[in-house]
């Protein structure tokens, strides 16, 4: 069932992608607040209360409806239900717009506009970036977008509807990553920061949370790009990025597309304004590393990526469609 759940889903966010200030995005904003105005006492175990109310209601709740459509109106409505979420939580659209502008700006050698695009779309200052480093920006962000967006979702998902907790591990997924990006944007505002433990509490929950997706993205990266060169990058280059899983996934890709990656990272310049566009995924917070070996960035490279990216969705769904196969018959 989940192959035909991710597989809908897919399809629809392709034809109707949903805005970035959806319902769903909404309220989960408002409930993130909530448990943070409420909860956030500064502690570490208040910390802890407030991640795991912020992230397990919307996880027991999904879970919760999933079990009542299936011991009430049977698999069909419970279907539909995995797919209403992973409409919401599963999509290239609620990001690839911002990839597809900046690519047609360099397409057309009009940089100024792509570095425009990059500042909108990160909240960073990209005045005085050239060419390449528009491009290894642009890959850098679009990849780990890619990654939060749609494979870790497909990661957590899988894992989820396997042990029979529906469409529980999508949510699961998306809320944990969610919630420790709004304190760390909350943490930044002039006025009532989030506490340095709820921080704490959303980075350490995070890191644990997509050490496994984070490592499948890589795999998937190696399998259907350059596997011995992205298998290489991994071992050698992801230390060179602050952060141990985004690490794993822009390591692998700087491998299986021979591109370098990492460096210098952009000066943030985002205003202090609380709306659902300044909480991007991926967005200026991403550490700066000290880099990988392979080609200058090119904006070739962008049709790279797109295309890395989709065989590693398409792998995802052959691996799931032969899991059912065998399932139906079995």
């Amino acid at each position: 069932m989940s192959f035909f759940a991710i597989l809908c889903a897919l399809l629809i966010e392709q034809v109707r992608p949903l805005a970035s200030d959806n319902p769903a995005a909404r309220a989960a904003l408002a409930w993130t607040r909530w448990t943070s105005r409420n909860f956030d006492a500064g502690k570490p175990h208040h910390g802890w209360v407030a991640w795991s109310l912020a992230v397990g209601v919307p996880s027991l709740l999904a879970l919760g409806l999933h079990w009542l459509l299936m011991l009430t109106l049977g698999a069909p409505f419970a279907l539909i239900w995995s797919v209403g979420v992973l409409y919401v939580t599963l999509g290239f659209r609620q990001f690839s717009h911002h990839f597809t502008e900046i690519r047609d700006a360099l397409d057309v050698g009009d940089e100024a506009l792509a570095r425009s695009l990059l500042a909108r779309w990160q909240r960073v200052d990209a005045e005085e970036l050239p060419r390449s480093e528009i491009v290894r920006h642009v890959i850098e962000y679009s990849v780990i977008a890619a990654h939060r967006h749609v494979l870790g979702v497909l990661a957590w998902f899988s894992l989820g509807a396997l042990l029979g907790l529906g469409p529980a591990g999508a949510v699961f997924y998306r809320m944990s990553e969610f919630v420790g990006r709004y304190w760390a944007y909350k943490h930044n505002a002039m006025s009532q920061p989030a506490s340095v433990a709820v921080q704490q509490a959303a980075d350490r929950a995070w890191t644990v949370i997509d050490w496994l997706p984070a490592r499948i993205t890589a795999l998937g990266f190696a399998v259907v790009g350059s596997f011995e060169e992205a298998v290489d990058a991994w071992r050698n280059d992801a230390r060179n990025f602050p952060g141990v899983n985004d690490g794993v996934i822009l390591a692998a890709t700087s491998g299986a597309l021979n591109v370098r990656l990492g460096g210098e990272q952009l000066r943030s310049s985002r205003p202090v304004a609380d709306a659902l566009l300044d909480l991007d995924p991926a967005g200026a917070s991403m550490p700066a590393g000290g880099g990988t070996s392979g080609r200058e960035p090119e904006p070739a490279h962008l049709r790279s990526v797109v295309g890395l990216v989709w065989r590693s969705v398409v792998l995802w769904m052959l691996l799931l469609a032969l899991l059912t196969l065998a399932r139906l018959l079995g």
